[in-house]
Order: structure tokens, then C-alpha cells, then sequence
């Protein structure tokens, strides 16, 4: 397929700029892939549609603070450093990305703080707006991260970004209430629409609750400039599938029972993490997988996602699983009507 396939109108009037007040009162549209009827309900309906010996599975990675605004020593230039991920927790090394990235050269100083009690050296360029940073810190690592984070803000996604600036509750908001291991720059958006009580009627319903990471980076929000999708590469981020997952996902497989994935980093890390016959396999390593149609997913027979913004990957990866043509039909009712889109916006179930 062509990226100009997933291209469509999209008002900013339908992206969401904040969370709904309950989390699981965000709307939710139900496409069901057979015979393509569509429903709309509330998300916390969602657990309606599974049973006891069902599994969903959720990526529990954690946001950290990944924002910075720094300022360049001898100009005072402001500088914004975005995290990426830590390279060498010894020596302090982060790789990150740099704005604007033609005022910084290695052995540039920046400066971190009101009174500028963070500073970190560039020793190297790796990309056009890359930079590995050596932040000059002498006392204990767990000092260094609290003293690193707490100068920095959510990383709120552009889309979010161009409609208003960053608030101090931002932070909590872009978290999933089950989030456990830290590593990602960008939340697992559909997640954060689970509640500790949907949570909850769902252990009581014997709903099984399967856990995996996948530490979400920028690469899926980074505009696809090639038309012909093949030729697309994304960028690898660092995934781990539990031996516990594995068993709670392929009993209900085994069972005959549905497996549903919540976001798209978990459709993207359990095809990754995909054996024989659909088997779900232990893993620990890095993924770059991209799905767009065509593709036959072997793991998992449900899917809820947000709806996306127009020729993101997260678009394509939908359409894949529930069809190009039901999917944008979906979303062609969801523009008509009253769904939000966007990293806050409302959720679609593929059944």
C-alpha cells in the first residue's frame, strides 16, 4: 500500500488535548471485523466483550521527564534537549535529540537549571539533530536521575504540543496507572484509559491481565517520507516479553479464547515476539517492526487502539489488522461524529 492511503482530513477541532476527567469514560466505537457492524460505547463497556479466560495484554513501560530547556555556554542560547535513552549510567552518557541542532558542536557546554546546577558536555553527533551528552555529575547514579528528572517535563507529543503549552499535571496524566518498568519517551496512549476500577471488574470477571514492555520511542510519530511503504525504516526500541506473559496469553490461545491487544505497541511487540502457530515467546532485545497492510497477525484475535492522526504508522498498523476498508469506514463515522483523536483521544475495538 501507499502512504497516501492513510491520508485524511483532520480538524484540530477533533484532536484531544486533554484526558477525559474519568479515564475510563473516554468514548469507545467497537468494529466488529466479520460483518462490520459498528457500535459506539463508553471504554469501561469494553469489558462486555470478554469473558472469563480471555487475556488482554499491556505494555507496563513508564514515561519519564524526557524534556529539557537548557542554555549554551558563552551565549546563553536556549536549547531544548528531548531524552532518548541512557547509554553508559557510569559515565553519565545520554543519547538525545538536540533543538536547534545547528547551534551545538562537540565540546559545547549546556547549562540545566535555574542556577545552573546541571551542566553536560557534547562528545559526539550521531544524527542531523542527535547528540550523545556527558552530563558532568559526581555523586551517586539514583541522585543523578532524581536531579535529571526533576528539571525536566512530560514529553508531551506535538500534536498535543502545537494546541497548548506543557502543565505540571502533564506528567501524571501521560502515565498508565499500571506503568512499572521506566524507559519510554512517549506513553502507550491507549492504555491510559484503564482505570483502577476497570482494572479490578476485570481480575473479578476472570479476566486474565498479561504484562509486557516495549519502551515506546519518537520513531513511530516521525513523518514517513517515502510513498512507497516498503521502503520505510523505523527505529528500534527495546522490548522484553516475560516468561508469565507468555503463559497467561497462551493458555487463552489455547483455549479458544480471545487475545486482545491494548495499543499499538503491543500488536507491534507480540508479532515481534511471535513463534510457531501464534505461540507467544519469551524475548529480550530490540524490535523495528513495522506492520501496514497487508498482514496476518498469528498472536493476538482482538485489538483496541486510539484513534490516530492521518499517515502515522499507528494508522496503518489498524488498518492492517482490521482492514483498510473497515477501518477508514470507522474513522470516516468517527470524524462525522463526536470521537476525539490523538494520544487523548477515544479508542476503537477490532473484534
Amino acid at each position: 500500500m501507499k502512504l497516501s492511503q492513510f491520508k485524511f482530513k483532520l480538524p484540530e477541532t477533533k484532536i484531544a488535548q486533554y484526558p477525559t476527567l474519568n479515564r475510563d469514560e473516554a468514548k469507545l466505537m467497537v468494529l466488529h471485523r466479520e460483518t462490520g457492524e459498528i457500535e459506539h460505547r463508553l471504554f469501561k463497556d469494553i469489558i462486555e466483550y470478554f469473558d472469563e479466560g480471555d487475556a488482554l495484554i499491556f505494555n507496563d513501560t513508564r514515561v519519564f521527564p524526557a524534556r529539557l530547556y537548557g542554555n549554551k555556554e558563552k551565549t546563553g542560547a536556549k536549547i531544548e534537549v528531548f531524552l532518548l535513552r541512557e547509554l553508559n549510567e557510569e559515565l553519565r552518557l545520554w543519547d538525545v535529540l538536540v533543538d536547534p541542532a545547528r547551534k551545538i558542536r562537540i565540546g559545547n557546554k549546556l547549562y540545566f537549571g535555574e542556577d545552573n546546577s546541571m551542566v553536560a558536555e557534547v562528545i559526539d553527533n550521531t544524527t542531523s539533530r542527535g547528540r550523545t551528552l556527558r552530563f558532568l555529575y559526581d555523586g551517586p547514579h539514583d541522585e543523578f536521575k532524581e536531579s535529571l528528572y526533576a528539571l525536566g517535563e512530560a514529553p508531551m507529543p506535538d500534536d498535543v504540543r502545537k494546541l497548548r503549552s506543557t502543565e505540571p499535571e502533564d506528567l501524571e496524566r501521560f502515565q498508565t496507572i499500571y506503568a512499572t518498568n521506566e524507559g519510554a519517551v512517549t506513553a502507550p496512549s491507549t492504555g491510559l484509559h484503564f482505570s483502577r476500577e476497570l482494572m479490578k471488574r476485570m481480575e473479578i470477571k476472570g479476566i486474565e491481565q498479561a504484562f509486557i514492555t516495549l519502551h515506546a520511542g519518537l520513531g513511530n510519530f516521525r513523518a514517513i517520507d517515502v510513498e512507497d511503504l516498503t521502503k520505510h525504516k523505523t527505529d528500534s526500541e527495546q522490548m522484553i516479553v516475560p516468561a508469565r506473559a507468555c503463559e497467561i496469553v497462551n493458555k487463552a490461545k489455547k483455549q479458544g479464547k480471545r487475545v486482545c491487544a491494548t495499543g499499538a505497541t503491543v500488536l507491534r511487540a507480540t508479532e515481534t515476539a511471535a513463534g510457531p502457530e501464534g505461540i507467544l515467546k519469551e524475548f529480550e532485545g530490540w524490535t523495528s517492526k513495522f506492520i501496514f497492510p497487508p498482514h496476518d497477525f498469528t498472536v493476538c484475535n482482538s485489538f483496541v487502539v486510539n484513534f490516530q492522526l492521518p499517515l502515522s504508522t499507528m494508522l496503518m498498523l489498524t488498518c492492517a489488522f482490521g482492514g483498510y476498508d473497515a477501518v477508514m469506514t470507522a474513522y470516516h463515522e468517527a470524524l462525522q461524529g463526536d470521537y476525539k483523536f490523538g494520544t487523548y483521544g477515544d479508542a476503537l475495538l477490532i473484534l
